[in-house]
């Protein structure tokens, strides 16, 4: 039998059918897909293969087989560091959910979630949500910060999932496809879910007021099927994003301003950092560039993978 993963505990496995058959599996032995390490073999998302059979009362299956990925999107596994671990695949775009405070989204946050998706082939929106709760001040610092990356040719829109604006923007461009939610926790990714589609309703929860960090609802990856035919799968709040697999030289290319100047650079293997004649450096000093996302691709270059959380309002500076 052949079925969409639709949840991952961890162990189990719930796989829909193209009858609309939803079964709790497991994988047979040892299961790994060649040439990746990853602490979850199978993601929310992949087609995979599973015969069933009866356990005393309980149907159970086991998949044995997994296809082709259209795409994926990985992250740094939490708890290991040489391992990674993959939050769903075969997307059709993805929107990331950004939040100027109450939980802060940093750029250097934003920019490693969007290379890691340029990598991969993946579309990415981003979502300014909570727009009606930001003083005047604040507003200005978004539509700062939705201009920058509009710059980079990315799609940016302001949103506030509680009271619902620009809500039906973000339905039309879901109609027909599989797309994912990301963001850190208290971003609002429950509560768009469930202005889109109300019968779900997701579990949601306030922000914690003494980290000003929003608390993890979502414990595992799901999708959902939306009764105006879209897909979308709903993940943990992510902290931080460590880049995975990129050699230090192919970085630039997952920025897309970087890369169209790349061409100009006097060395064709330029990083972009002290080498002279670079394109880049000299579209920074011009103010071509964002300073920014320069910041945040030397961050990236030079291995300082910690350091996920830089202040949002040295942008300007």
């Amino acid at each position: 039998m052949k079925g969409t993963v639709y949840k991952s505990t961890g162990s189990w496995y719930t796989v829909k059918t193209q009858d609309g058959e939803f079964y709790e599996c497991r994988i047979k032995g040892k299961f790994r897909i060649q040439g990746i390490k990853s602490t979850n073999p199978i993601a929310v998302g992949d087609e995979v293969a599973f015969k069933i059979e009866q356990l005393g009362d309980d149907t159970v299956g086991t998949i044995y087989g997994i296809d082709d990925r259209k795409n994926y999107i990985i992250r740094k596994s939490v708890n290991l560091s040489k391992q990674t671990h993959i939050i769903a695949a075969n997307l059709d775009q993805v929107f990331l959910l950004v939040t100027l405070n109450n939980p802060t989204t940093y750029t250097i946050f934003i920019d490693r979630f969007l290379a890691t998706a340029e990598a991969y082939d993946i579309p990415t929106v981003l979502l300014f949500n909570k727009v009606d709760s930001y003083t005047i001040e604040e507003l200005a610092e978004i539509k700062y910060l939705a201009e920058l990356y509009r710059n980079v040719g990315y799609t940016c829109i302001g949103i506030s999932a509680k009271s619902g604006k620009n809500v039906d923007k973000v339905k039309e461009m879901m109609v027909g496809k599989t797309s994912m939610f990301a963001g850190h926790s208290g971003a609002g990714k429950s509560t768009l879910v469930n202005a889109l589609e109300p019968k779900l309703n997701l579990k949601t929860t306030e922000i914690s007021g003494q980290h000003l960090q929003g608390q993890h609802t979502t414990t595992f990856a799901e999708m959902f099927d939306l009764d105006f035919g879209a897909r979308i799968i709903d993940t943990p709040g992510i902290k931080g994003f460590g880049i995975v697999d990129m050699e230090k030289e192919e970085i630039g290319d997952y920025f897309p301003e970087f890369f169209k100047l790349k061409g100009n650079c006097k060395f064709n293997n330029c990083l972009h950092l002290d080498e002279p004649k670079c394109a880049v450096k000299e579209a920074l000093e011009n103010e071509e560039v964002a300073w920014s996302r320069y910041r945040s691709y030397v961050q990236m270059v030079t291995g300082e993978e910690e350091n996920y959380r830089v202040d949002i309002h040295d942008v300007k500076k």
